[in-house]
């Protein structure tokens, strides 16, 4: 099973959503970096569960334990092990999904690959392991900021069919965070709320965009050919529960576009560096770097678990009907804002210490 990601830095993440817990091995973060446990609480408490009525009501406090990798608020370069104890599984709840396999959710696929599955919350299968990646993810922020400067800021850009309106150089974390679908423009975010409330009401899910930019990535960082800066993002972002789609600068807007107003030309820069006048590449060219904003959008689709009746079989092929139990999100977007931003982070990080290593070669 993959359950790891990255070169330098590599994480492996572990647990099941009602076993005894989740977490993740930290392995390539460079020694003497200050971190303390309060800083990758920050991030896992956007995450987690029981945050408004927009989310699961489930009851987790997510509180991360150190286990391994951190002295006296330094990291000491070896594997840092991160761990949250599950406090409020209800595994009993998914009683009625032992037999019988949830429309477009892991079950089926996962019983086809494996032969036997934890229908207890969809084991492996579950948002809840993203609290690794996320507790990986403020790692790398860390890192990322304090060697680069790098800022990650991710909301939610799409619920449904109502968009917001964003001015990616202007948008800060506090604006994000001052309701709780975490989208920064407050009209849309008025009826985004309404959406998932009638949604939840009739027992139904939404989908939508999270959009995320980092700021003040380096130029140079990816490599060429299967590497490519974007190629790693598509893969870290792919991989989170519930994606369906990515892009990166203009996506698939860019192919209604000729090539002259596609291109982002060229101009001086305030640091020596070129710079480009408009950003449809998205800070990537060629699969590298450029300087510029990093700028992409995934898309994830309603949550696959609801209350309505809805067709299916069991597992000896005999048609059932599922109505199901448990407590889900009626739209992931607001909860996967922190697990989009904890992804880029990870695989930037990893490329900036790729980068590092070819540094250390002088150039000719």
């Amino acid at each position: 099973m993959g359950s790891s990601s990255g070169q330098r830095f590599r994480i492996t993440t572990f647990g099941e959503s009602h076993g005894g817990g989740v977490g993740v091995v930290v392995d390539g973060c460079p020694p003497r970096l200050p971190l303390l446990a309060e800083e990758v609480q920050r991030d896992l408490d956007r995450r987690r569960p029981g945050q408004s009525r927009l989310t699961t009501p489930r009851q987790e406090e997510d509180q991360v334990e150190i286990l391994s990798g951190v002295f006296e608020g330094l990291t000491l370069g070896t594997p840092i092990a991160m761990l949250v104890r599950n406090r409020d599984a209800r595994p009993s709840a998914y009683e009625s999904m032992r037999e019988v396999y949830r429309p477009s959710h892991a079950d089926y696929t996962t019983e086809a690959k494996y032969g036997i599955r934890n229908w207890q919350g969809g084991g492996r299968a579950s948002a809840r392991e993203t609290i690794g990646r996320v507790a990986a993810g403020a790692v790398a922020r860390k890192l990322l900021h304090r060697v680069a400067g790098v800022e990650v800021l991710a909301w939610v850009q799409r619920v449904h069919e109502v968009e917001a309106k964003i001015d990616l150089d202007g948008v800060r974390l506090e604006d994000v965070e001052a309701n709780p679908v975490r989208c920064p423009d407050a009209e849309a975010a008025r009826e985004m709320i309404e959406r998932i409330d009638a949604a939840r009401s009739r027992g139904d899910s939404l989908g939508g965009i999270v959009e995320c930019v980092a700021r003040h990535v380096p130029p140079g960082l990816g490599e060429p050919v299967f590497d490519k800066l974007e190629a790693d993002l598509a893969h870290a972002l792919m991989s989170l529960p519930a994606s369906k789609g990515f892009e990166v600068g203009s996506g698939f807007g860019g192919t209604r576009l000729t090539g002259i107003e596609h291109n982002d030309p060229f101009v001086p820069g305030d640091n020596g560096r070129p710079h480009t006048s408009t950003n449809r590449s998205g800070g990537i060219q060629g699969g590298i770097s450029n300087g510029e904003p990093v700028v992409l959008r995934v898309g994830f689709k309603p949550t696959a678990t609801i209350s309505l009746p809805q067709q299916t079989v069991n597992r000896r092929g005999e048609a059932a009907t599922l109505e199901a139990q448990g407590r889900h999100d009626p739209c992931v977007l607001p909860r996967a804002v922190p697990m989009v931003e904890a992804a880029v982070c990870l695989v930037l990080a990893d490329h900036w210490l790729r980068q590092r290593a070819l540094d250390a070669l002088p150039h000719s």
